[in-house]
């Protein structure tokens, strides 16, 4: 796309302009919420002068969504919840002030589950986001509508963000790329909150090169973030081309029941293409994979819970016209303004903190993410990678699981090890069904080791498109 601008056969404006009618086409996907098209348009306009002065940021063209948890100063922002509705952020989060710094364009803000709690994108206040390759699946949650906007050319690239796969399993759903940053690599300042020892920002793209290049400019330190790194952020889009012969482990659970056939075959083939190239691939044993989905479930609804107390309905958003005194203001307001599932997750996690429990549940899941942590550690050092297939299946359909929220949690199952662990992820999409839906592969770093991971998977990108 760079290219095409910088020698004039289009400009950022015909850009914007084709983005917006694509939207508008598809707008029955339910993607945006909102577009940008007036600041879109001027962004445009002024980016197209920089480029014929020389001037232009490195991101110069990118067309970018973010997820309707990312604020954006003067611009609504609303977690797709009712409990935000009408609410216009006063300031904007640090990726969004980067992204504008190197000239990206912001054309509006995406829908996902609410609260971004969920996996399938059913959760939203403003209905489901539809999958653009079959309309009867579920895009992945929280961020469906990031990774449709993608999969559905709506604009180049968008941000999601992941607290236990909210990033990679929509990509895998939609047959995009998705990446999910080591915790503290990205700037959390303006993310509205889930779970703030979990979440992180990060790109879902059409190709490796894209997310390395986005990484390079939203990743590194900031005064208004305490939990990111001071580390050096490496030009991660300059050192692609890479192509050592690496270690990768694979978790020993292929054969597992919740695994589909095609996502087990698909996995195997890749591993045995890997060795074919020359790689090292071996299984290894996770003997903790039954605690996974517990450990995280228990720890993000507690932080929920502690997050989503300050929407009282008081200092901002949805406010109850039926309260006689301020116990049924607080009550009423939270019980109008948010969803079922945002509700089941505020009250496990209340749970799970209150007298009596914090021990038996939060306390022992603290213990228990050390546990993850130390032997996901042992594992790198002795493998530069751990591979494993995205989701356990490919998109499900709509309604499948909405009404058993443990079969919803477990197709969380292989991703929350990477949040639990603090590592960096990728997903791939390598592989279709026998509906031809796409599945995916995904690769885990050491933490900080982004660089490491982008080499790889391009690698892994080239390879399996030959």
């Amino acid at each position: 796309m760079q290219t095409a601008l910088n020698s004039g056969k289009t400009t950022c404006a015909e850009l914007v302009n084709y983005y917006i009618k694509n939207i508008e086409a598809k707008k029955h996907l339910n993607a945006f919420l909102e577009v940008f098209k007036k600041d879109a348009l001027a962004q445009a306009q002024i980016i197209d002068d920089k480029i014929k002065n020389n001037t232009a940021g490195k991101l110069a063209g990118l067309v970018i969504g973010i997820k309707d948890n990312i604020c954006y100063k003067g611009h609504h922002v609303s977690a797709s919840s009712k409990i935000l509705e009408g609410f216009e952020s006063i300031y904007s989060a640090t990726v969004v002030e980067k992204l504008l710094a190197d000239d990206a364009i912001i054309i509006g803000r995406l829908n996902c589950d609410e609260f971004a709690m969920g996996s399938s994108n059913e959760n939203s206040a403003y209905g489901k986001v539809l999958n653009p390759l079959d309309e009867n699946k579920v895009p992945g949650g929280s961020s469906g509508g990031s990774a449709v906007a993608v999969a559905a050319d709506l604009c180049l690239a968008t941000l999601g963000s992941d607290t236990g796969g909210s990033i990679r399993q929509p990509a895998s759903f939609c047959g995009v790329v998705g990446f999910k940053p080591t915790y503290g690599r990205v700037s959390r300042y303006g993310l509205i909150a889930y779970g703030s020892s979990f979440d992180q920002i990060g790109p879902i793209t059409n190709n490796v090169a894209d997310a390395a290049k986005i990484m390079e400019v939203i990743a590194g330190q900031d005064e208004y973030d305490s939990t990111v790194s001071t580390k050096e952020v490496e030009q991660y889009s300059k050192n692609l081309e890479e192509n050592k012969k690496v270690k990768i482990a694979y978790l020993d659970i292929l054969d597992d029941e919740n695994i589909s056939k095609a996502v087990r075959n698909n996995t195997k083939t890749i591993i045995e293409q890997l060795k074919n190239d020359g790689h090292t691939v071996a299984p290894v044993e996770f003997p903790y994979l039954d605690y996974l989905v517990p450990a995280y479930y228990v720890l993000t609804t507690a932080e929920a819970s502690s997050n989503l107390a300050r929407y009282d309905g008081v200092h901002y958003g949805h406010r109850t016209e039926k309260a006689a005194d301020l116990q049924e203001l607080y009550k009423n307001s939270r019980s109008e303004g948010f969803g079922p599932e945002v509700k089941r997750r505020i009250m496990s996690g209340t749970f799970v903190l209150s007298e009596g429990y914090y021990d038996a549940y939060y306390g022992k899941a603290q213990k228990t993410r050390r546990i993850i942590y130390d032997k996901t550690q042992e594992i790198f050092e002795k493998y530069d990678f751990i591979l494993s297939p995205t989701t356990p299946t490919a998109a499900f359909n709509f309604g499948e699981k909405a009404d058993d929220p443990i079969a919803m949690y477990l197709a969380d199952i292989l991703t929350v090890q990477a949040n639990l662990a603090g590592t960096p992820a990728i997903a791939l999409p390598i592989g279709k069904n026998e509906e031809n839906m796409p599945l995916s592969i995904q690769l885990m770093a050491n933490n900080f080791e982004e660089q490491k991971l982008f080499s790889f998977a391009n690698h892994l990108e080239k390879i399996s498109h030959e």
